[in-house]
């Protein structure tokens, strides 16, 4: 009979694979395992620093947001409050205008009056001195012809009553 050496189990060759194993696996572990676990830490804190710091950019951009809506808001009522004192200063000029304008339009109106009254006082008198001229003119032409004393007085009679009429 023939010996299956293929088949067959060698127990000194399993346990030096499993020393190499164990030797290997201690090598490994003093020589890779501490070096890559330093660097998985590294990237660990890495990446909690980044997130920390993203953290506090967070904080920072909504207490940064929420002084600047008050500020906002605060400017916001200001402008309200400017707004509305340069609407009533404009108002209460707007009323100081109209009444400066209404009491130089009565002044006007009132020196217009004095003004026609001053120019028909003109015209009277103008029109008076002509009825004068026009009377010493026609007083010469009378006294170029002889009147007596009843004449006379009836003339200045008509002449008066003339006057009076035509004013």
């Amino acid at each position: 009979m023939q010996t299956l050496d293929i088949i067959s189990v060698n127990i000194w060759q399993i346990i030096i694979s499993l020393c190499n194993l164990v030797i290997l696996f201690f090598i490994v572990k003093k020589f890779l395992y501490k070096p890559v676990k330093n660097l998985i830490a590294e990237r660990e804190a890495a990446t909690q620093k980044i997130y920390d710091e993203a953290n506090e950019a967070r904080l920072a951009a909504q207490k940064d947001q929420a002084e600047w809506s008050a500020k906002l808001s605060g400017a916001q009522q200001e402008a309200d409050a400017i707004i509305k004192n340069a609407m009533a200063k404009a108002d209460r000029r707007g009323d100081t205008i109209i009444k400066n304008a209404q009491e130089r339009a009565d002044g006007i109106i009132r020196q217009a009056k004095v003004d026609a009254e001053l120019e028909q006082k003109k015209a009277e008198d103008g029109i008076k001195r002509e009825i004068i001229d026009l009377s010493a003119v026609l007083t010469k032409k009378m006294l170029k012809r002889e009147i007596n004393e009843e004449d006379h007085k009836e003339l200045i009679d008509d002449f008066l009553l003339d006057i009076g009429e035509m004013l």
